[in-house]
């Protein structure tokens, strides 16, 4: 009897990983819009940016659950632990100097996991929805962590941002610093955030010819293999006839 349970217990497991495995790169796209959605609702319903940092960590460790080398996995989840754990230490302990340090290594940590999943989305050879996904998921976690290495270079060197009308006392927080990331990803350019020093220009420049970039290559090129492979599914429908057989 204890064997049989633990045979189901195993069994269940086992499927419950490998239905996770196939839409892994799903969950962790949808899990970024949430927190997208959750920045400007924050504010709304009081929250304090701790929430929204929580939602970070959540977003970081879908990203790295699914690399495939279990080397690198382990490494980056080690380096994800000793992050979160240096953060909320420093945070109990109200050194709050500390807390961009760790911050850096969470971005350090998100750009691998997204180069990760651009791997996987450039392996694809028949599009399909978790290649898609994969590739979507890249995008939004390169300008969420970009976003959250504008603000700690911020908070490391003040003066790097400005906001236009608010003088030297701007208030250049994650969330204005994660909406800053992706007006640069998409190249809107409102012009309401300006970078002022050398790297946060630098930076500025890196991650709107790539996010351009991105848009036009990789995307273009994933959206058309999707669009190849349902074609072909339609035309096999319409030789087949109502039951499935060729008439």
């Amino acid at each position: 009897m204890v064997s049989a349970l633990r045979t189901r217990v195993t069994s269940g497991a086992c499927g419950l990983w490998h239905t996770y495995r196939n839409c892994r790169y799903a969950l962790l796209f949808y899990s970024l819009l949430l927190t997208l959605a959750g920045v400007p609702l924050r504010r709304a319903l009081g929250f304090s940016n701790s929430l929204l940092e929580l939602f970070l960590a959540i977003n970081l460790l879908a990203a790295v659950v699914p690399i495939r080398g279990r080397k690198a996995r382990l490494v980056l989840l080690l380096c994800l632990v000793v992050a979160f754990v240096g953060w909320g230490g420093t945070s109990w302990l109200d050194q709050a100097a500390l807390v961009p340090m760790y911050l850096a290594l969470w971005t350090v940590v998100a750009l691998l996991a997204a180069a990760s999943a651009l791997r996987f989305a450039l392996g694809a050879r028949v599009g399909d929805r978790e290649h898609l996904y994969a590739g979507l998921s890249a995008y939004l976690l390169a300008g969420v962590f970009f976003g959250v290495f504008y603000w700690v270079l911020e908070r490391t060197w003040a003066g790097s941002f400005a906001i236009p009308g608010e003088g030297a006392q701007s208030n250049f927080s994650l969330p204005a610093a994660i909406y800053y990331s992706f007006v640069t990803l998409t190249t809107l350019g409102y012009g309401d955030i300006v970078p002022r020093s050398e790297m946060a220009r630098g930076l500025a420049i890196m991650e709107a010819v790539a996010g351009q970039l991105y848009v036009a290559v990789m995307i273009a090129r994933l959206v058309s293999l999707y669009a190849s492979r349902e074609g072909k599914g339609n035309q096999r429908d319409t030789r087949d006839g109502p039951d499935g057989t060729a008439p």
